[in-house]
C-alpha cells in the first residue's frame, strides 16, 4: 500500500514548492526552468497558452512580462504519494488581477537530479480565493 504524506517527503515537496513559488514572482527564469521536468512530456497548461514539452514553457518563459507577478497564496494542499510522486495544488490572488482568483495544479515526480514539475495547470475565474 502507498505511503500518504510520508512527513520527510513532504517536507521535500514543500520545499521545492515553496522555491518554486519565490521564483516565479522574482521572474527567475533559469530557477523556473529548472523547476520543470526537461523533456518533451512535461506540459503546462496556463491562462492563456497550451505549451508541450520543456521547450516550449522556457520559451513562454523567457517572453514573459516579469511585470504583475506578485501573489497571495491560499488553501495550498501539498500530497505526496510514496516517495516519488506528489501533487501541489494552490488559490492565489494577485492585485493585479482583482475580482478573480487563480488556480494552479502541479504534479511533482522525484527524478535522480530531484523534484521536478510533470505536469502543471493555471487557471483564472471570478471570485475570491
Amino acid at each position: 500500500m502507498t505511503e500518504i504524506n510520508i512527513p520527510e517527503v513532504k517536507a521535500e515537496v514543500e520545499a521545492a514548492f515553496a522555491a518554486y513559488e519565490i521564483a516565479l514572482t522574482t521572474n527567475d527564469v533559469p530557477a523556473l526552468d529548472g523547476c520543470f521536468y526537461d523533456g518533451e512530456h512535461t506540459i503546462r497548461y496556463g491562462i492563456g497558452e497550451n505549451l508541450y514539452g520543456s521547450a516550449e514553457i522556457a520559451a513562454f518563459r523567457a517572453a514573459r512580462s516579469p511585470v504583475g507577478l506578485t501573489r497571495t497564496l491560499h488553501r495550498t494542499v501539498i500530497t505526496t504519494y510514496g516517495r516519488d510522486f506528489a501533487t501541489a495544488s494552490t488559490l492565489f490572488s494577485r492585485a493585479a488581477a482583482p475580482g478573480k482568483v487563480g488556480r494552479q495544479m502541479q504534479t511533482w515526480v522525484r527524478f535522480p537530479e530531484g523534484w521536478r514539475v510533470v505536469a502543471a495547470h493555471v487557471s483564472l475565474i471570478d471570485g475570491q480565493p
